[in-house]
């Protein structure tokens, strides 16, 4: 009676869908032995070394991120055009459910059982540290619990991070375009914090292009861009003002 006690309160600890870890099972007093057990007893089944899933239930990988999340502070997060997408932000650009972004800080790895696992699509994952871990992040409602992903600001700066080799700059000025109702505080809080030259500076000069309303409110001097000059494409054109080089049909776009 006190192991199903123990079970039924584990099992009842976490939102359904959503994955147990072993260390956070660990923690709560869950042994290796008596997960084994609760195995055999058709409880929980492993979905690889260190994740278990509750029998009836099949993982996605937006439980698996709520489990990194919660149960181990992960800062693991949908980001870039992903986040862009869900929140409907990216809904006019070609986005392919095929795939999804995830970043995380500049020394967190994926673990294994995620990376092992067959999620049905395919796992595009970044680790950096150009923001800080836990900053620009907004609640997304997945049915009976919510994900932390990236907010508009921060999900650009992550397309700008990965521009141009694997984001187009045109797609990022297309993005831009979209977000005119940003928070000026937000904006200036996320600028000031970035530590990538690259991203504030194609930032700022994609939301001028774009002459959003909000850009007046932000205060330039605070936000250091450095100096010289940033070669971002070759045989582009060159943008005084920010020292970048962007691709000709972004500069000429109208």
């Amino acid at each position: 009676m006190e192991k199903k006690q123990k079970i039924n309160r584990l099992l009842n600890s976490q939102p359904s869908g959503v994955l147990y870890l072993s260390s956070w099972l660990t923690k709560n007093g869950f042994s290796t032995q008596l997960l084994n057990r609760y195995k055999k007893s058709n409880w929980l089944y492993s979905i690889g070394t260190g994740a278990w899933m509750r029998v009836g239930e099949k993982p996605a990988y937006e439980g698996a991120i709520y489990a990194m999340q919660q149960q181990c502070e992960s800062s693991i997060h949908l980001g870039g055009k992903t986040a862009l997408s869900l929140l409907g932000k990216a809904h006019y650009l070609e986005f392919s459910s095929q795939q999804i972004t995830l970043f995380g800080g500049r020394k967190e790895k994926l673990p294994a059982w995620f990376t092992n696992y067959d999620w049905g699509l395919k796992v595009n994952y970044f680790s950096s540290s150009f923001l800080p871990s836990k900053a620009g992040l907004q609640a997304l409602e997945r049915g009976n619990f919510s994900l932390q992903i990236s907010n508009p600001i921060r999900a650009l700066m992550e397309c700008l991070y990965l521009a141009p080799k694997k984001q187009t700059l045109l797609e990022c000025y297309e993005i831009m375009e979209g977000l005119n109702n940003l928070r000026p505080k937000q904006v200036q809080d996320l600028l000031e914090e970035c530590t990538s030259i690259k991203v504030k500076r194609l930032f700022l000069y994609l939301a001028e292009k774009s002459n959003h309303g909000w850009l007046k409110y932000i205060d330039t001097e605070k936000i250091d861009i450095g100096n010289g000059k940033r070669s971002i494409v070759k045989d582009g054109v060159y943008i005084a003002k920010y020292g970048i080089t962007v691709p000709k049909e972004l500069a000429n776009y109208e």
